[in-house]
């Protein structure tokens, strides 16, 4: 307390009523100002006897400094103190040294045997802070005294001490680097650490002292991989940057396999379609689809890191998401990359300085990965706010994501984006555009239409970047945009931007032939203005004039002369070389050469449409979240990231000792005990019960089951589970569709529910029933198919179709609505097996009468348009007839059937006012006036829906109700059956190839390889004719498209051995994407 009086009065006594306050401005002091002596007071405080005097002087220093101050001519003052008894002010003296020891190194070399007997004082403190003094003294002298100390401080008992000295490692490595060999020691030693305040140092001085040393860390790798959780944050991202390098260098590449297979965006977030086809047998399948290669089988290590580092993705740390998210994409098996997205996207919600770092690495994973992120689009739209890298970020990411699908959306956004005031953002967007109609031929001509009306514009910047993309886009097709090139040649008079200038006359000179009479008078008006014009245009012109001359040269043979002539005196030495080169080549003369003979070949020749690509194509080759990756250029001290491994190295380096392991054998049998649980639901009552426990835990006990099985598909398939549980919630898991058949009993009694008996009550309505109480239905028919003879049956579709969906729609039950309790099992009821098709297109939604994308049912199935109770007693079901409307043929037919189960007959029944999305329309069927107690009917109504699987919505209305339904259509409805001979499909196969060409690898079960069940399954899929084929292993249908009339040509080659190629060929890229996806999955259940 009395500090501060003392302190006071001496600084009144020096300082004048006017001067500045202490400590505002370090240049304030010196011989410049008045209050030169202003520290004389902290020195005196400092040579007192009392501590608390030199506590105070001491605080007072090291706020300063934490201020930004000088504080260096205090030096010999404070370090006079090192030795003070008093633990608080040594503590703070040794900060103040390790701030100032490198700058004042013969005054701190005065004290260092105080440093010494530092490195032996019983506060852990003390001893740390000594050794951090130590290693800031750059002196070559005192490198033994600094070995020594740190070989000490990593035997220390404090885990702070040698985390201290892992951190002296790099600093003494530095001054002297000939002591490697004796700080690996050191290392080695550290790595050994238990305790995670010492990992994340000690990898960082490996890091920087012995990057190349991965043996050292072959003995430590699991130890590392399960403190992981528990490090600091500054330690996890150096702990995951390094175990990425190796694991590189260790583990076979988990996509070596898929590799061989043709890549396809959607599987990368929803899963692998591969792994989904494969039965209990997909060790054979694997081995005689991919003959040359084994069956890929994750290393236990491998699968440990990637469990391990997965809960970092919710850690508040921005650094340690991006770290986690670039060893996924390094090193995770395809189907399981998608968890990353989820966590880059809340990254985007902080700092514009997070975000530039965050959307750079998103940029280069959508280009290789962009199914995964293709969920998260709207979370790249653009804000006013962002700063304009932010924004062109964005764009890039948007155009990598841009597909068929989703394209008019993304351009719709682009339209937005052009009107802003941003001229650089804007001139980004145009390039992005010109990228989209190069990428997506569909929208081609759009792009170019909205591009040419750009050129309106009253902005410069936007005419020029629009002039420059239309240059690039109209070399894909220049024959069919010969008004576009007339349209910019009118724009050279007003265009002042030197790159649009010289694209536009590059253009006019390379399609002069479209233009014969515009031409020469764009090399006129040129010739005029050539001495003013850049040197950009200078050699476009006298390209022009070189091409109109060979081409023309009655009308331009002067104007060419006089562009030479010009030329030929410029300032400029490349526009002169270009005059004399262009003059020589194309004027003939007595010592012309051999080629001006071949001048028309050299101008004229066709040129290759250029291709518009991401910068960001060839960055995945530098390791993500680097500094390396955000410049684009190799940083110093930079990582290569190892190519991975053809053969495995033996993973039995890893193992360690047995007296190791004999020290947390008490933590391995916790693990033991809790392990049941999870992974005996699994191993005793098959992988039915394991989608119920807890998806997290599900992946940790398939992924150490794997090594074990031989295969490596129950890992990634869990991950894959989990991701989509995240993501879409309610949506079955598509990789149970696999299962084997014979595991099905033990969930058929879980899955019994009581509304079962109310529909099994009613046998001959195969679909009056709510969406819950139709999936009880469907289980017990499954266990009657079993017992009743086949007279019972209506119809009996293939078992290996709808035993498998029996399973995927209860598995929804199971998990959404109903505990995993025993139910009462209700009687067995003769229930049709066309039931089971009706409720594959069926997901449990709030509404039950939204029919799903996802599996849609056949042209035979009828589907539940309106539930009776729902309905107070009008049921009404529907079915897709495939016959042709007699109203329109561009509309789908479908029958609608009227049930009046109720006591009153029902009048006045027809369609409301539809509430139909655009381009969709509906013929309505004749109003029914009556339907009585008991009665039954069928309609005819036609749908067109445009080519599109989106629902018709619309209002079935009595005289005193109105009941909303809709109708959505599978994607093997909206065509109908075409005959063409073989040569015919031919034919057409070969126009519709490139982007309109979609291939899918798959495996044939073993019911499904005979002819008649293969043509039985695509036809009910999709309303397809089939075509005579010469080869017996191959498939062809094919069809048209309802409302376009687009070709749908589809072609399965099947082999012996199961392995099988679907083809489908068809202008409408998303059909065909959503048809190969129904297909395949009819062929692989």
């Amino acid at each position: 307390m009395s500090a501060a009086p003392a302190y006071n009065e001496d600084k009144g006594g020096s300082a004048g009523p006017g001067e500045p306050e202490y400590g505002h401005d370090p240049a304030s002091g010196g011989i410049f100002s008045s209050d030169y002596k202003r520290h004389d007071d902290l020195k005196a405080m400092l040579d007192t006897n009392k501590d608390s005097l030199k506590l105070e002087a001491m605080k007072r220093i090291v706020a300063m400094i934490a201020r930004g101050k000088n504080a260096s001519d205090l030096f010999p003052a404070v370090v006079k103190n090192v030795a003070c008894k008093n633990i608080e002010v040594k503590k703070l003296v040794y900060v103040y040294l390790v701030r100032y020891a490198e700058e004042q190194q013969d005054l701190a070399l005065l004290s260092i045997s105080t440093f010494q007997r530092g490195l032996k004082d019983p506060n852990q403190l003390i001893r740390a802070s000594a050794l951090r003094v130590l290693s800031s003294i750059r002196v070559p002298i005192i490198v033994p005294i600094m070995m020594l100390a740190i070989k000490e401080a990593a035997s220390d008992m404090s885990p702070y001490v040698r985390k201290t000295a892992a951190h002296a490692i790099p600093k003494l490595y530095s001054l002297d680097s000939d002591q490697k060999d004796q700080l690996i020691e050191v290392i080695e030693k550290l790595l050994a650490d238990k305790t995670t305040l010492v990992a994340g140092s000690v990898v960082m001085a490996f890091e920087e002292v012995c990057p190349e040393r991965i043996d050292l860390i072959h003995k430590n790798y699991r130890k590392l991989c399960n403190l992981l959780i528990d490090v600091e944050e500054w330690g996890q991202v150096v702990i995951i940057s390094m175990l990425t390098r190796y694991a590189r260098t260790q583990f076979l590449s988990p996509t070596q396999n898929e590799s061989l297979l043709e890549e396809n965006s959607e599987k990368a977030f929803y899963g692998s379609e591969e792994d989904e086809a494969k039965g209990p047998g997909s060790e054979e399948a694997a081995s005689t689809a991919l003959p040359t290669r084994k069956p890929y089988v994750m290393d236990p290590d491998h699968r440990l890191l990637l469990r391990n580092t997965k809960p970092l993705l919710q850690s508040r740390s921005a650094a340690v998401v991006m770290a986690v998210a670039q060893l996924y994409f390094h090193l995770a098996p395809k189907a399981e990359v998608g968890v990353i997205a989820k966590a880059l996207v809340r990254l985007l919600r902080s700092h514009s300085e997070v975000q530039y770092v965050v959307l750079q690495n998103v940029a280069t994973m959508s280009i290789k990965r962009r199914g995964m992120f293709e969920p998260y689009l709207k979370s790249f739209y653009i804000r006013s706010t962002d700063p304009t890298q932010i924004k062109i970020l964005k764009l890039e990411v948007l155009t990598n994501l841009a597909n068929e699908t989703n394209i008019p959306t993304v351009l719709r956004e682009f339209q937005t984006y052009i009107r802003s005031m941003d001229k650089d953002f804007v001139a980004a967007t145009i390039q992005a555009i010109g990228r989209c109609a190069t990428n997506i031929g569909r929208v081609r001509d759009t792009c170019l239409n909205g591009l040419v009306q750009l050129l309106s514009n009253r902005d410069e910047l936007v005419v020029a970047e629009s002039v420059v993309v239309i240059k690039k886009l109209l070399q894909m097709q220049p024959a069919q945009h010969g008004e576009i090139i007339k349209h910019l040649a009118k724009l050279t008079d007003n265009i002042q931007v030197p790159m649009a200038r010289a694209s536009i006359l590059w253009l006019i000179g390379e399609y002069c032939e479209h233009v014969p009479r515009i031409a020469p008078d764009v090399l006129r008006k040129m010739a005029k203005s050539f001495t003013a014009e850049e040197d950009i245009v200078k050699l476009q012109v006298i390209n022009l004039a070189a091409k109109l001359y060979l081409t023309n040269s009655k009308q331009t043979k002067l104007l060419t002369q006089y562009v030479l002539s010009l030329a030929k005196y410029d300032q400029n030495y490349d526009i002169r070389d270009r005059a004399r080169f262009t003059r020589q080549l194309i004027v003939p003369s007595e010592q012309g050469g051999a080629l001006s003979r071949h001048a028309k070949k050299l101008f004229l020749a066709p040129k290759p449409a250029p291709v518009l690509e991401s910068s960001f194509k060839d960055r995945d080759h530098f390791q993500l979240g680097s500094l390396s990756h955000l410049l684009n250029a190799k940083a110093t001290g930079y990582q290569e990231l190892p190519d991975w491994p053809e053969e495995a190295p033996d993973p039995s380096v890893r193992n360690v000792e047995v007296p190791e392991w004999t020290k947390c054998s008490n933590r391995e049998k916790r693990k033991e005990k809790e392990k049941p649980f999870y992974s005996d639901s699994e191993g005793e009552s098959g992988p039915t019960e394991s989608a119920d426990s807890d998806p997290e835990s599900e992946s940790e006990s398939e992924s150490k089951s794997s090594s074990e099985s031989g295969s490596g598909e129950s890992s990634s398939e869990s991950d894959n589970e989990d991701q989509e549980e995240d993501e879409e919630k309610g949506r079955s898991s598509e990789s149970e569709q696999s299962e084997e058949e014979g595991k099905k009993k033990k969930m058929k009694k879980r899955k019994k529910v009581p509304e079962g008996q109310e529909g099994g009550s009613s046998s001959d309505e195969g679909s009056d029933s709510s969406s819950s109480s139709s999936e009880s239905e469907m289980t017990s028919e499954t266990e009657e198919e079993q017992v009743e003879p086949a007279s019972w049956r209506k119809k009996t579709p293939p078992s290996s179709k709808s035993a498998p969906a029996a399973k995927e729609v209860s598995l929804l039950d199971l998990e959404d609505f109903t505990p995993p309790s025993v139910q009462p099992v209700s009687p067995p009821t003769v229930v049709s097996t066309s039931l089971a098709a009706d409720l594959e297109g069926l997901t449990l939604t709030d509404s039950p009468l939204v029919p799903s994308l996802l599996s849609p049912v056949s042209g035979a199935g009828r589907q539940e348009l309106l539930h009776r109770v729902a309905g107070e007693g009008l049921a009404v079901d529907y079915t897709f007839s495939r016959q042709p409307f007699s109203g329109d043929p561009h509309m789908v037919s479908v029958h609608i059937h009227f049930s009046n189960s109720s006591d009153t007959p029902i009048k006045g029944l027809h369609v409301g006012t539809p509430k139909l999305p655009p381009g969709i329309s509906i013929q309505e069927f004749p109003e029914i006036e009556s339907l009585a107690p008991g009665e039954s009917t069928t309609v005819v109504m036609g749908i067109n829906f445009c080519d599109s699987t989106q629902a018709a919505n619309f209002q079935l209305c009595t005289q005193t109700r109105q009941f909303y339904v809709s109708i959505q259509p599978p994607v093997g409805e909206l065509m109908a059956p075409v005959f063409l001979s073989e040569n015919e499909f031919k034919k057409e196969q070969a126009k519709l190839t490139g982007m309109n060409e979609i291939t899918e690898k798959l495996t044939l079960p073993d019911t499904c390889r005979s002819d008649h069940i293969v043509v039985q399954k695509v036809t009910a899929t999709a309303n397809l004719g089939r075509v005579p084929c010469g080869t017996s292993d191959e498939y062809r249908f094919a069809g048209r498209t309802l409302t376009s009339g687009s070709l749908v040509l589809l072609t399965l080659d099947a082999r012996p051995t199961g392995a099988a190629q679907l083809t489908v060929n068809s202008e409408k890229m998303v059909i065909g994407t959503m048809l190969v996806k129904d297909v395949v999955q009819a062929l692989t259940q």
